[in-house]
């Protein structure tokens, strides 16, 4: 499904989105101009005016601006997300023999990226749909959906760039499986159809919360700081996998998004912009009791990995990994993760994580035992 073919209720619902959007700003900035008797028109004379009177009042005035804006922009969030809660939810109705594809966007760069894996998404034959949940709300309609984006993919602005929104359970889902994943990761047919294989089943077994993915990290108390640590995963055993692909339940999307109790972290991971898939963990830890689920399968292109292009050289690889959280931050990266899951910890009062040892593996085709041949050790079904 093409930008040009949404369902008519996603066209009117985002243009009326679009409209109340543009009437918002311009009465909030009103609003401001009104509070402090200041005229647009004079707004230019007053910032070169050498008194101070008139520099405080300019001052004061971009202050209580500002303000205004990021009220209207918590509240937009709260619109999207109360009324992502309250659609009518039925378990039953949804397919457990497909999958729905969430595939987060923000930078205008990566664009063409996006596109091509959209539509690598929507070829699968277990994909029902893919939705794009763009995230960057100052991008223009032109640049978003000029070239279209390949058929059977739906594009939905988000009120704000919240990374909460990513885990919004959207009335429109119809699938009982959610793939969340960033915009430069791509898994091949074969790790797609393992992943959402390792899910099914640990759904058929009475296993509810379970996460899947393919990229572990893991955590450990830090004795000496007295506080939470984020890490690569320990040897042997991993307690997060991140959302560059996870496969997850939607019942875990209305966890995350309509529980009250998590409130306090979702503003965490906004104040932060991160953590997101963090607080996931948290989530699906507390309702299953157990960690997430690693699988090996096909291969897995990550043109965000801070590894590709080891020369360093320019190139769109390199301004692709430039736009990454993980890229720009560093070890300060991994210390903001680590304060998230302390934090998250403090607010919830508990620690649900849990460490998960091994992983599913996909099952090799043809023999396993080693030939000589040619001065070679090959699988002795090779010719």
């Amino acid at each position: 499904m093409g930008p040009t073919s949404k369902p008519d209720t996603w066209v009117h619902a985002e243009s009326q989105f679009a409209g109340s959007t543009s009437r918002l700003k311009s009465t909030h900035l009103a609003e401001a101009f009104t509070l402090h008797q200041i005229s647009p028109s004079r707004v230019h004379s007053l910032s070169s005016m050498p008194s101070s009177h008139h520099h405080r009042r300019l001052v004061l005035f971009l202050l209580t601006l500002l303000v205004i804006v990021a009220s209207s922009a918590v509240a937009a969030v709260g619109g999207e997300q109360d009324a992502a809660c309250d659609a009518e939810y039925r378990q039953e109705d949804l397919r457990p023999d497909r999958l729905t594809v969430l595939l987060s966007g923000y930078s205008e760069r990566r664009l063409p990226l996006l596109r091509a894996i959209a539509g690598a998404y929507a070829a699968h034959p277990l994909v029902l749909a893919v939705v794009v949940l763009w995230c960057n709300p100052s991008t223009p309609d032109d640049r978003l959906l000029l070239p279209r984006f390949p058929p059977r993919v739906s594009v939905r602005r988000t009120a704000s760039s919240s990374l909460n929104s990513r885990f919004l359970p959207h009335p429109s889902i119809r699938t009982a499986a959610v793939a969340v994943a960033d915009d430069d990761v791509l898994p091949d047919a074969a790790a797609i159809s393992f992943a959402f294989a390792a899910w099914q089943q640990r759904a058929a077994g009475a296993r509810p919360g379970s996460l899947v993915g393919f990229f572990p990290r893991s955590h450990h108390l830090d004795l000496a700081r007295g506080r939470w640590a984020y890490a690569a995963p320990q040897p042997g055993r991993y307690s997060m996998v991140l959302t560059k692909f996870m496969v997850l339940g939607v019942d875990l999307l209305r966890k995350y998004s309509c529980s009250p109790e998590l409130a306090a972290a979702r503003a965490v991971v906004d104040r932060e912009r991160n953590c997101e898939d963090i607080l996931m963990n948290f989530v699906a830890a507390e309702e299953s009791g157990e960690g997430p689920v690693l699988v090996e399968a096909g291969s897995v292109r990550d043109w965000g990995d801070p590894r590709n292009d080891a020369n360093a050289g320019a190139g769109a690889a390199a301004e692709m990994k430039a736009v990454g959280l993980s890229s720009r931050g560093g070890v300060g990266h991994l210390e903001k993760r680590g304060e998230c899951i302390t934090e998250f910890h403090r607010l919830l009062g508990r620690m649900p994580l849990r460490y998960s040892y091994g992983k599913l593996v996909e099952a090799a085709v043809g023999e396993q035992g080693l030939c000589s041949k040619g001065g070679r050790l090959v699988r002795c079904d090779r010719e």
